[in-house]
C-alpha cells in the first residue's frame, strides 16, 4: 500500500512519502502513481494568486487642490517673461504651437483662477476653455495678442463647484510658443469703481472707451443677469489696428462673470466692447482705468530736420 504523511510547517505544506513498496508498483500502474503524486503536489502547494490581489492603500493628499501635471523636462519650463506684477512663485509652462496643457483643481474651495499668457515678443493666439464635468464647457474664449511681451493676457475665470479643469491650447504655428501660468492663490479683483460703474450694452450693440496715455492698464468686467454672455473685447491703437482681441462665451454671466486686465502702453488706446449675442441677451459692461502713471511727460516731442539723399538744397 501507498502511505503518505503530510507535514505542515510555517503555513507551507510539505509532502513526504514514508514508505513505498516496490512490489506494489509495476509496469502498468507507474503512470497512475505519477498522476496521483502531481495532483497532490498541486493541491497542497502554496497558491500563487494569494499575493496578486492585495488591497491598495490610498494616501490622502494634504493640499486642498490638485495642480497641473507639469512636464518634467527642463525645456518645458520657462521663467516668466511678462511684467513684474504678474510674476509668481509658480513657474510658467511653455506651450508649443498646436499643443495643449491642462490645469485641474479638484477642491471646491478653488472658486477663481487667474490665467496669464505671454510670449517673448511674438504674436499670441490661444484657446482657453473651462471644463466642468464630462463634455461640459461653461466658459471658453479665443485670445489674440499682437505682442505677448508688451501686452500679456491676464483674465480671471470663475470656477465654482469643483472639480474644474482649465485647458490652454496654443493654436498658433510651431514657431510661436507661449508661456502659460494658471494660479489660484492670488487673483486680480476688480476695483470698487469698476464694480459700480456698469453700463448696459444691448445685443448687437457696441461701446468704445478711449483712454489717456497716462493709463497703463484697463480693467474690464462683463456680466449678465443670468443669461448667456457672448462678447468681443478689442484693444485698438490707431484706426482699426487691433493689438488684442478676446472672443468670449459664458453660459451664465451672473454665476461666471468675466474680468480681465488689458495692458495699454503708449497713446491712442481705445477699448471696444461688442455684444455679439441677439437683442434678447443684454449685458453689463464696466471698463475703467487700472494703473495710472502720473509721471508721464505730456509735453511735445520735438524732432530734427529730415534730410533725404544727403545734403540737397531746396
Amino acid at each position: 500500500m501507498i502511505k503518505i504523511d503530510v507535514i505542515f510547517k510555517n503555513d507551507e505544506i510539505y509532502e513526504k512519502i514514508l514508505y513505498l513498496k516496490d512490489n506494489y508498483i509495476n509496469r502498468h500502474n507507474k503512470m497512475a502513481f505519477l498522476m496521483l503524486f502531481s495532483s497532490l503536489s498541486y493541491i497542497f502547494s502554496t497558491p500563487i494568486q494569494k499575493f496578486r490581489h492585495q488591497p491598495v492603500k490610498l494616501m490622502e493628499r494634504q493640499s486642498d487642490y490638485v495642480g497641473v501635471v507639469e512636464p518634467t523636462s527642463p525645456s518645458s519650463r520657462v521663467s516668466p517673461c511678462f511684467p513684474g506684477r504678474y510674476q509668481t512663485s509658480v513657474e510658467s509652462i511653455l506651450v508649443q504651437g498646436g499643443s495643449l496643457r491642462t490645469w485641474t483643481y479638484r477642491s471646491p474651495k478653488v472658486e477663481q483662477v487667474q490665467v496669464v499668457l505671454s510670449s517673448e515678443g511674438r504674436p499670441l493666439d490661444a484657446d482657453i476653455e473651462l471644463w466642468h464635468g464630462p463634455d461640459n464647457t461653461p466658459c471658453k474664449m479665443r485670445v489674440y495678442v499682437e505682442n505677448g511681451r508688451t501686452r500679456p493676457f491676464s483674465a480671471v475665470i470663475e470656477t465654482p463647484r469643483g472639480p474644474n479643469t482649465i485647458a490652454v491650447r496654443n493654436i498658433g504655428q510651431i514657431e510661436f510658443p507661449i508661456a502659460a501660468n494658471v494660479v489660484a492663490d492670488v487673483v486680480d479683483m476688480p476695483s470698487i469703481d469698476c464694480v459700480q460703474s456698469t453700463t448696459t450694452i444691448q445685443g448687437g450693440a457696441l461701446r468704445t472707451y478711449p483712454f489717456d496715455p497716462r493709463v497703463e492698464s484697463v480693467q474690464v468686467l462683463l456680466k449678465t443677469d443670468g443669461r448667456p454672455l457672448n462678447a468681443r473685447v478689442e484693444l485698438l491703437q490707431g484706426p482699426n489696428n487691433n493689438k488684442q482681441v478676446i472672443e468670449l462665451y459664458t453660459e451664465d454671466g451672473c454665476d461666471r462673470p468675466f474680468f480681465c486686465v488689458l495692458e495699454t502702453p503708449g497713446s491712442g488706446n481705445v477699448v471696444r466692447v461688442v455684444n455679439t449675442a441677439p437683442v434678447e441677451f443684454p449685458m453689463s459692461a464696466s471698463v475703467v482705468p487700472g494703473a495710472i502713471n502720473n509721471d508721464l511727460r505730456t509735453g511735445p516731442i520735438m524732432g530734427g530736420d529730415v534730410i533725404i539723399g544727403g545734403d540737397v538744397g531746396w
